[in-house]
């Protein structure tokens, strides 16, 4: 994967930060699998001239933010005011009025021919762990970024609904694309 030297920024401007949940537990047919895009979030990566193995990278996302995009499955298809509730108790299960904000700083960064790998610790909910993000090249100059998070890493109980019945998922995948042109 061909890295640039220099800084780059990217955020809403030139990308997306999706959050894709699942459902599980017997009343699971009920509830939807989703896709949340979060609109307020940053990305600095710096590659220095001695080449991408000195490369860091940093991120902040706002999670009050949050958007419900789409929902699959489920007894009925997503209403507005479904996704208002989704959103509302996102935040509520984040915790949002006390920790606003995950941040990720890289520790590592390794470049292959046609990806990379980017290791480091994620703050959210107050607890840092550790974290790989795989990039790969989508098209030129468009990438994509993904990893998994697991909640309970984190210390966030995932949210549940009708007595535990309905449950999201513990792991949330996250997918960044940007575009180096904008």
């Amino acid at each position: 994967m061909t890295i640039r030297t220099g800084r780059l920024r990217f955020g809403p401007e030139n990308g997306r930060l999706l959050l894709r949940t699942g459902r599980t537990g017997v009343g699971s047919t009920v509830g939807h699998d989703l896709t949340i895009e979060v609109t307020e979030w940053s990305v600095e990566v710096t590659v220095p001239e001695t080449g991408p193995a000195d490369a860091t990278a940093t991120a902040r996302v706002e999670l009050g933010s949050l958007a419900v995009r789409t929902g699959t499955g489920g007894a009925r298809p997503l209403t507005d005011k479904d996704r208002r509730d989704v959103e509302n108790n996102a935040r509520r299960t984040l915790d949002v009025n006390r920790h606003p904000t995950a941040t990720f700083e890289s520790t590592r960064v390794v470049a292959g021919d046609d990806s990379a790998t980017i290791s480091g610790t994620l703050t959210l909910h107050g607890i840092a762990a550790p974290i790989t993000v795989e990039v790969r090249a989508a098209a030129p100059d468009r990438h994509r970024a993904t990893t998994v998070v697991t909640q309970s890493t984190y210390g966030i109980k995932p949210y549940s609904a009708f007595l535990g019945a309905l449950k999201v998922r513990d792991d949330v995948e996250v997918e960044i694309e940007f575009d180096l042109r904008r």
